[in-house]
């Protein structure tokens, strides 16, 4: 009985033994991966820079006299045309200059007519040779010099006039109207901004890039002069202060050609068409400037992993999973990294689970 009971019990540890040891096998067994092989393809990348919209023409209107404001004919944000009165003003002394220079033509022309009349009185006589020709010179000149003053004359009643118009401050351009400065009745000269007018048909977005950008711009352009490299840049689009991305592309026309000493940045200037109005000069956005790559790897950003500043990615090599650092560049759509370094095309890498990975795990390929 008791012989019977230890070859059971022999039989029973032999058996837990033997399933030790093909569980033990089991967890040896190398887990499976998910891996993709490093190939390349397009992408396009975009480079975003805050943005200040300016009108196209942004003017300040200043009267050109001094007086007292009479009238406003325009309200703050309001569209006016060119040759629209905008202001009024009530100068006295430009319309006594006018009534002065209006007496001294009446009196030239009375002096002018009475020296006509000796001339033509005093010339028979001479013709006869009753008075001598010298006589009749005088007066000839001082029909001459009548005329000139009569001229003269006729000159400052015509400034007189163009200086009265300017009581009419009219808008220069078609455009929208700006804070208006100044009240009826307020005291204007001109150095004084009474308002701006903003020709906003088309509009400019200022921004800037540093100097390594600005190079770096430049030399993915085509051609040999920065002229020729602006018109091959891609078209740029405009994002709005509440988000809402505006519906026309621009255009970038200017680079300064001086780096601003204090930022170490150049000024850009892009043209943006304005057809329904929906852009105002001083308002802010951000423009983006596209960037195409082609032939480049590509690879989902879930398949790598940061420590501190650098990313890393596993490469599967001999069965073993190993870290690697690689350079990178994220797309717009925050997916897919762009690799400038640290993969090669036919290199195959885990592309998912990476955060239960060890540098050299035995891994196997799903």
């Amino acid at each position: 009985m008791k012989k019977t009971y230890f070859v059971g019990a022999t039989l029973a540890l032999l058996t837990v033994i033997s399933c030790g040891k093909r569980q033990q096998s089991a967890d040896n067994k190398p887990q499976a991966y998910p891996t993709t092989i490093v190939s390349t393809g397009s992408a396009e990348l975009v480079a975003t820079y805050p943005a200040t919209i300016r009108g196209r023409e942004d003017i300040e209107i200043r009267p050109r006299i001094d007086g007292f404001i009479e009238n406003i004919y325009i309200d703050e944000g309001s569209a006016v045309k060119q040759g629209q009165i905008l202001f009024k003003i009530n100068s006295p002394q430009a319309e006594q200059a006018v009534t002065s220079a209006e007496a001294a033509v009446t009196s030239a022309e009375a002096q002018l007519a009475t020296a006509e009349l000796n001339v033509s009185r005093i010339k028979p006589l001479a013709d006869k040779g009753i008075i001598s020709a010298v006589q009749l010179d005088a007066y000839i000149n001082a029909r001459n010099s009548a005329y000139a003053a009569c001229e003269q004359a006729k000159a400052q009643l015509k400034n007189a006039k163009a200086t009265l118009s300017w009581t009419s401050v009219v808008s220069p351009v078609d455009g929208y109207v700006g804070a208006v400065s100044y009240r009826k009745g307020s005291l204007v000269n001109n150095q004084n901004v009474l308002t701006t007018v903003a020709n906003t048909t088309s509009i400019f977005a200022y921004f800037s890039l540093n100097e390594k950008e600005l190079v770096s711009f430049l030399n993915d352009l085509e051609g040999s002069t920065q002229a020729e490299k602006l018109k091959n840049a891609p078209d740029v689009t405009l994002t709005l202060a509440d988000g809402t991305v505006y519906p026309y592309k621009g255009r970038i026309e200017t680079i300064t050609g001086v780096l601003n000493i204090m930022t170490g940045s150049a000024n850009f200037r892009a043209e943006f068409a304005n057809r329904e109005g929906m852009l105002r000069s001083g308002t802010s956005g951000t423009l983006s400037i596209p960037k195409a790559y082609t032939d480049v790897i590509i690879i989902p950003q879930i398949a790598t992993f940061a420590q501190q500043d650098k990313v890393l990615v596993y490469v599967v090599e001999d069965g073993a999973a190993t870290q690697r650092i690689i350079k990178v560049t994220p797309t717009p759509d925050g997916q897919m990294y762009i690799v400038h370094s640290g993969l090669k095309v036919g290199e195959r890498i885990v592309s998912g689970g990476v955060a239960t990975l060890a540098n050299g795990t035995k891994i196997a390929i799903e």
